[in-house]
């Protein structure tokens, strides 16, 4: 087995999951930090992270990191980990392409008693069915032969300072036992809370994809219980916070499913499923329930808007957070644009204010412009859609925005129970 100090380290991706990976290899071992987008590249070598996941001073302390956008920089690397995305398409399909990509990329610099490790969330079977062959195509080498593959899922969360890549026990799993242990021993190296060794790449891959899809399956329970109370009149938080009092009760809330994780990984194993003939009921199920929260919310509003007698083509709707949870630039997968399109199929063209999200990319992707928050007055309705620290710290500031007896509709809760001011009403999900 190669020596640990002989390791040199390619991290393939520098986004939320990739650039904590590089800068904790690279403290410890030489190490590549690749992405090819050389816009990200030059931020980077600057000390400034737009995913605002790690510091300037983060980004300075890993001496032994290279950041690049140069695939020949990998020509010497050792051990490769790939931390690319892997998103679903319109129709809710996975989209392979960055991994296929990645693999590409890889595959001319590999060598002989090389390691490539997938951290991506896929379904089983991706790293040695899709990967694999492409990895030998473009290298001339046999895996499981010549090289060998790895899999270790990521278990970044977005926003967590707590939770660190170096505090997370990491699943590992290789091709061969020899290259389990390898894999186990190079990310020991910096990994304080452990490593679990997974039997094989299939059972690591498949690990993954249900962490997130029973995260989705508790959620869509707390979205359903929500539609069902709301039918009844009692607020959600207020049973969950009742019930929450038994010792083995899951504290899972409701909300909006979105982000690059819970709300596409379902989709991995769902397609999996069918293909070999199974159609996943449960799964899917938990996956319409989260979808259709989007416009529920819209509806509620509508609703509220009508109980107050303003006419909905001229009402002022006001809508707080556009990135997919709290206090995360993050714009992937945001299910913000859901209750905007709702809204707009009653005529009520919703202004959207976000403090984290970059406006370039939300009008890119959602052809949704971000309004500065001083237009934000008078407003018939406004919706706390994400409960961004900048918009909780000071409850009072929201209802000022809103005229006397309008709607203030609090989707996470987040908001104090106390009666709000001038006849405004108070409904959370």
């Amino acid at each position: 087995m190669r020596p640990l100090e002989q390791e040199k380290i390619a991290v393939i991706g520098l986004g939320y999951v990739g650039l904590p990976v590089a800068l904790s290899f690279g403290r410890k071992l030489p190490t590549i930090g690749f992405d090819i987008r050389q816009r990200r590249i030059d931020e980077l070598k600057k000390g400034h992270d737009e995913t605002m996941e790690v510091t300037g001073d983060q980004l300075t302390g890993a001496t032994k990191l290279e950041i690049t956008a140069d695939p020949a920089k990998l020509g010497d690397c050792t051990f490769y980990i790939v931390a690319v995305p892997t998103p679903i398409d319109s129709n809710n399909r996975p989209d392979l392409g960055p991994m296929i990509s990645a693999s590409k990329t890889i595959g001319p610099h590999l060598k002989k008693g090389d390691i490539v490790v997938y951290e991506s969330t896929v379904y089983p079977g991706v790293t040695e069915e899709v990967c694999g062959p492409i990895l030998d195509e473009k290298s001339g080498l046999k895996n499981g032969v010549d090289y060998f593959l790895g899999y270790s899922p990521e278990r970044i969360n977005p926003g967590d300072k707590e939770h660190t890549f170096e505090k997370i026990m990491k699943v590992v799993s290789g091709q061969t036992p020899e290259a389990l242990d390898r894999v186990a021993r190079v990310y020991a190296s910096v990994v304080t809370a452990g490593v679990h060794k997974a039997p094989s790449i299939k059972v690591a891959e498949a690990a993954k994809v249900i962490e997130n899809t029973q995260r989705d399956l508790n959620i869509a329970l707390m979205n359903e219980l929500a539609l069902i109370f709301d039918r009844m009149g009692i607020r959600t938080a207020d049973v969950l916070e009742a019930a929450g009092t038994k010792w083995n009760f899951l504290k899972f809330s409701p909300g909006l499913v979105g982000g690059h994780c819970i709300g596409v990984d379902p989709y991995y194993l769902t397609t999996k499923a069918q293909e070999l003939g199974y159609l996943p009921e449960v799964i899917l199920a938990g996956r319409r329930i989260n979808n259709n929260v989007g416009p529920f919310i819209a509806q509620k509003c509508v609703k509220m808007l009508t109980q107050q007698d303003t006419p909905l083509k001229k009402a002022k709707v006001g809508i707080l957070g556009l990135t997919f949870k709290e206090n995360v630039p993050d714009l992937r997968n945001s299910k913000i644009p859901d209750i905007v399109a709702e809204l707009a199929q009653y005529g009520i063209e919703a202004m959207v204010h976000d403090p984290m999200g970059d406006p370039r990319e939300a009008f890119e992707e959602y052809k949704i412009e971000i309004t500065p928050i001083e237009k934000f007055q008078q407003l018939d309705a406004c919706i706390l859609a994400v409960a961004h620290a900048e918009y909780i710290k000071n409850p009072a500031a929201i209802y000022e925005r809103v005229k006397d007896g309008g709607a203030v509709i609090d989707i996470k809760s987040a908001l104090p129970v106390a009666k709000p001011p001038r006849g405004i009403r108070l409904w959370s999900l």
